[in-house]
């Protein structure tokens, strides 16, 4: 009885129809977070309270089938995802009364991200993310230590000129990211080169490393995590039946042929 109820469960949690289904309810589930937002009648107010409630009951039910479709609590549990999802359902269970509703709408907003554990794109998009995030801080200590140094030789150079931009190395640095940014640079750069003509090659080696070449490194980090990702991902996929012999199998087959047809001869 156990084993047929948990084939059932199995059934419905890989159904396309009831994965799609879920996904729309978190649609709709962000839509009336979004709707609380606005002035709106007080029948509409109760309206979206009980279909915010029927929302967090269908994804307390959604979580239950997955769990008992798996192969018990270790299994459920090792997987980062259904963490994730555990959290963000036992979050929105928080109750929504009194001081505590802002409380309890904000945990009720992650659901939205639900949307990531239930797209596999976006889990791909994610993992790539995450992965590429140890070898992306190795470039962003790089990108502080240039900006470490630009700030103090700007701050050395330009304080005089503007103390409200260069009075120290920490505004130096805030003044530093908003030219990264390209928010207003040249106006930065125009003012300064009224007492030092030759600034702007400070502003120019400054951008030329951070706007392109660093920015370039992180986009370059992340394309290649992803990459690999979507090759373990077809590898997943692909059944190791299905996939075309390499040139060294085929040789390997035509010796083995050769000796069989030797040994037949004989």
């Amino acid at each position: 009885m156990l084993s047929q109820l948990q084939k059932l469960f199995q059934r419905i949690d890989k159904s396309k129809v009831f994965q799609s289904f879920v996904i729309a309810v978190i649609i709709i589930s962000a839509l009336t977070v979004g709707a609380h937002t606005y002035s709106l009648h007080p029948t509409a107010e109760r309206a979206l309270q009980w279909m915010d409630m029927g929302i967090t009951v269908f994804f307390l039910i959604e979580l239950i089938i997955r769990y008992f479709a798996g192969k018990g609590f270790k299994d459920f549990f090792s997987k980062g995802w259904n963490i994730f999802d555990f959290i963000i359902v036992v979050g929105s269970l928080y109750p929504a009364a009194g001081s505590s509703v802002f409380i309890a709408r904000l945990l009720r907003i992650f659901r939205v991200l639900r949307l990531v554990s239930m797209i596999p794109e976006l889990r791909l998009l994610v993992n790539s993310l995450i992965k590429a995030i140890p070898q992306m801080g190795y470039i962003a200590l790089l990108m502080f230590v240039i900006f470490y140094i630009y700030a103090a030789i700007g701050s050395m150079l330009f304080a005089h000129i503007n103390s409200f931009l260069w009075g120290d190395v920490s505004i130096s640095m805030l003044t530093l990211f908003r030219i990264a940014t390209f928010e207003d640079w040249t106006d930065v750069m125009y003012e300064t080169m009224e007492v030092y003509n030759l600034s702007w090659i400070y502003y120019l080696t400054f951008i030329f490393l951070t706007a392109f070449i660093f920015l370039n490194m992180m986009v370059g980090t992340i394309l290649e995590v992803m990459s690999q990702e979507h090759r373990n991902a077809r590898d997943e996929q692909t059944n190791s039946d299905d996939l075309p012999a390499t040139q060294g199998q085929v040789e390997e087959l035509k010796i083995q042929l050769a000796e069989l047809k030797q040994l037949l001869k004989k």
